[in-house]
């Protein structure tokens, strides 16, 4: 009860008084019985009036890169959507795509729930992704333009040249986030910092009762391997939602919820000792996804058939309503 009353007038508070608190501690507020995971803290500001150091002029880069690029965001999208564009353009060539798609590395991102069970050996790449843009507080990632109608303003005010790789991927992630809401069981957004991502989780899940899991991986490897999988822990069946880090200047996530899932937790190890611990979304409806999309063709089945799960990289946050 004490935990109770002191939650309720510290969120009467927050609600009632403009006092600058960290992000950190709006977490705190809004989802008292969840961790911040480590791939969220060890980027936060520690107040909602100190602005971390973004990349300095002299660097060659003003946009912080994850290792593997776009996976694994969204397959239920229009055909040829500016993301399935951009995922032929960054991991696969056209050509082996449309020719060869059982050599396709996209297929070791994708599987079936069946595969998910003890003992069984999958070829998987690294979860590694290892993108450390800082979070912004969100008064001032607020006052940063967002939005192709803006895109000379934004290059402007992070001094990127416009014929610069920096601009390309800028322009990648504006349209991705821009790209409309597929109207059949999706809710997304990309959301440029905590506050708001815990903001649009509670009104999605419905409840401040919540786990936060990601991926965690003990080696550095960059290679794909055979992994033995050790042990499979459902985590949640239901709504979930997914929070991926996006190339760009700052800590930028494009966060969804696209129809009912399995949640699972999977611990694994490499050939050369690497052990993972990774959360693998199985998504349970897949009638609505556009039939033409890579899980369809890499696996081989067809669209409402059978659940299809994908595992997500270690700087990517799962959301899940907790037991």
């Amino acid at each position: 009860m004490k935990l109770q009353a002191l939650t309720i007038f510290l969120l009467a508070f927050v609600a009632s008084t403009h006092a600058a608190i960290s992000p950190e501690v709006y977490w705190k507020v809004k989802l008292p019985n969840t961790q911040i995971p480590k791939v969220i803290k060890d980027f936060l500001p520690q107040s909602d009036n100190v602005v971390p150091e973004l990349k300095q002029d002299n660097t060659k880069e003003k946009v912080y890169y994850g290792l593997s690029g776009y996976i694994a965001i969204s397959w239920h999208h229009a055909a040829n959507s500016a993301y399935e564009r951009l995922v032929l353009e960054k991991v696969n060539p056209i050509k082996q795509v449309t020719e060869g798609i059982d050599d396709s590395p996209l297929k070791q991102y994708f599987l079936l729930e069946k595969d998910l069970e003890k003992g069984n050996v999958i070829n998987f790449p690294s979860l590694l992704n290892k993108n450390e843009a800082p979070f912004l507080p969100r008064k001032f990632a607020e006052s940063i333009p967002f939005s192709m109608e803006k895109f000379p303003e934004i290059l402007n005010h992070f001094s990127i040249d416009s014929k610069s790789k920096d601009a390309q991927a800028i322009e990648k992630t504006i349209k991705l986030c821009e790209e409309p809401e597929v109207k059949h069981k999706e809710k997304r957004i990309c959301v440029a910092s905590l506050e708001s991502m815990v903001d649009f989780g509670l009104s999605v899940l419905g409840t401040n009762d919540i786990l936060a899991i990601t991926s965690e991986v003990q080696g550095e490897t960059q290679n794909s391997q055979r992994y033995t999988i050790e042990q499979v822990q459902q985590i949640a069946d239901g709504d979930n939602m997914v929070c991926h880090k996006l190339n760009y200047p700052y800590a930028l996530h494009y966060c969804h919820v696209g129809g009912s899932t399995k949640t699972f937790m999977v611990s694994m190890i490499g050939d050369d000792g690497t052990k993972v611990k990774a959360v693998s979304v199985c998504h349970k409806d897949t009638s609505f996804w556009n039939p033409n999309s890579f899980p369809f063709k890499l696996l081989k089945v067809k669209p409402g058939t059978t659940p299809i799960c994908h595992f997500v990289q270690d700087d990517q946050i799962v959301f899940v309503p907790s037991k």
